[in-house]
């Protein structure tokens, strides 16, 4: 009987279920939207129980679309949106609150007054971030505070905490198994990534009771059997990362200084940084990238909280185009940019610039200016925002950038992919499988099964797409990067 590995990629807008054979193929994939809610400015949720049915469902369609089940599968591999925050009752599985997503800002004045009392050095140290409401820690603690009742259920230990992972392992396992793995742990900011434990200083920073927390387990191993309808067999559950170092992973980043960027919702840039982590004095966060047996990798991140989703929003916001695929055509039909910058801080500033309250900006409009420049000033606005991550990695890790791997859906815009070579000055990479999140989730839980033999093993299917090579004059080159360090001048705030 031939077996399969079930990769479940839960992300910000889909969930999606991928099945790969042994050759790392795509053999079935199904994917569901789910409603985003946006209940206040700065607010994003998501109903825990859509995300679960969701899941389920897009399961579902994808092993009876090759007429699959249980017995074929060999393990099944999660991938998540991290730092999206869940909180349940312990003995009736339901959620108290909605899922705060990592998007979401609500807890941004708590976040500055943790700055003023001097908080930022003690939880950099400890955790490798930088305080910022994007991560889980304040959004645990708004939940406690602000639903009714839940402050008291946490402290009498009836309340479980979860990033998705954890969630749908949950339900998956009927309340069986509560873990997370060391790489989602790592964005809560409660997670020590020295002693790879929950840090009961942070913990009793945060005033959040240890008893909620999920049992932090390495990236690859068996954590428990689906118990599900879903299957009419246990399936092992057997990989877990979230969906960057996923990526990292899936992309075969796994020499240090190797780096990989994921065009998403958000840009994500990790640069696998070894078996040591290296605290960056340029903004970027020092996160743990995987655990595999007794070794830890870590990597340094940078965060663009807007990329794909500013095409989303001149699809839904602004009405230039109806479809997000219509992008490219509109952004070549001009030769260039004509002079239009287009900052997307549509929901603060990441790194490295960490401005949560900058707004997005579109300068150097003239009469001249069309929908086209707008469509390019934002693709380019893209490139232009991994641009100064890379710039602050090669600083932090003293080293220079020869490629760049990129994934994720909008790496398939092959006019952002040239101008990222050109903007960078270097190869960018595009994969034959560009489905790397859920590919780095199937290779975490196949090895963990003995599906895949080895790392090696993995490596050797991996291959290239596409390789785009800067072809743009460098005097070009010099002016544009010019005109965008003015435009991020003008959008960050003095606050």
């Amino acid at each position: 009987m031939e077996k399969y590995i079930l990769a479940l990629d839960q992300g910000t807008s889909s969930s999606r279920a991928i099945v790969f054979d042994g050759h790392g193929q795509t053999k079935a994939v199904s994917q569901k939207e789910f409603t985003q809610i946006f209940p206040k400015p700065g607010w994003v949720e998501h109903n825990p129980m859509e995300i679960w049915s969701s899941q389920a469902s897009v399961i579902a369609e994808a092993i009876t679309s090759i007429d699959i089940n249980g017995l074929n599968i060999a393990a099944i591999g999660i991938t998540n949106q991290r730092e999206t925050t869940i909180v349940w009752d312990a003995e009736t599985g339901t959620p108290v609150y909605n899922a705060i997503v990592w998007q979401d800002r609500r807890t941004s004045e708590y976040c500055d007054s943790l700055k003023r009392d001097g908080r930022a050095d003690l939880i950099r140290s400890k955790t490798g971030l930088i305080i910022d409401a994007y991560f889980s820690a304040t959004k645990i603690r708004w939940i406690l505070e602000n639903v009714p009742g839940a402050r008291q259920k946490a402290e009498e230990g009836k309340l479980r905490f979860g990033t998705v992972d954890t969630w749908l392992i949950w339900m998956l396992t009927r309340g069986e198994v509560h873990v997370t793995d060391v790489s989602n742990a790592s964005r809560t900011m409660l997670f020590n990534i020295h002693t790879l434990g929950w840090d009961k200083e942070l913990l009793k920073l945060f005033n959040i009771p240890e008893s909620m927390m999920p049992q932090v387990k390495s990236s690859s191993e068996i954590y428990g059997y689906t118990k599900t309808t879903l299957f009419a067999h246990e399936v092992p559950i057997a990989g877990i990362a979230g969906d960057q170092q996923a990526a990292l992973f899936g992309q075969m980043c796994t020499e240090p200084g190797s780096v990989k960027n994921t065009y998403g919702t958000g840009c994500f840039l990790l640069m696998n940084s070894g078996e040591r982590p290296i605290m960056s004095s340029n903004n970027l966060l020092t996160t743990v990238a995987w655990k595999i047996g007794d070794t830890v990798n870590y990597a340094l991140e940078g965060s663009i909280f807007v990329a794909g989703s500013v095409v989303q929003w001149l699809r839904d916001g602004l009405g230039i185009i109806k479809s997000s695929s219509e992008v490219e055509e509109l952004a070549a039909s001009v030769p260039d940019n004509g002079g239009v910058y287009f900052v997307p801080a549509l929901t603060g500033l990441g790194a490295p610039h960490w401005d949560q309250y900058a707004k997005g900006s579109i300068y150097g409009l003239s009469r001249g200016s069309t929908a086209a420049h707008i469509a390019r000033a934002a693709l380019e606005g893209i490139a232009f925002q991994t641009m100064d991550i890379v710039n602050a990695m090669q600083k932090d890790a003293g080293v220079t950038l020869k490629e760049l791997k990129v994934d994720g859906g909008a790496s398939r815009n092959n006019l952002l992919m040239q101008f990222q070579a050109d903007i960078l000055g270097t190869s960018v990479i595009r994969p034959v499988v560009t489905e790397t999140t859920a590919l780095g989730a199937a290779y975490l839980a196949g090895l963990a099964v003995g599906y895949w033999e080895s790392i090696d093993h993995i490596k050797s299917q991996w291959g290239v797409d596409t390789e785009f090579t800067p072809s743009a004059a460098q005097e070009n080159v010099e002016e544009l990067k010019k005109g965008w360090a003015e435009a991020i001048r003008r959008t960050l705030t003095d606050k």
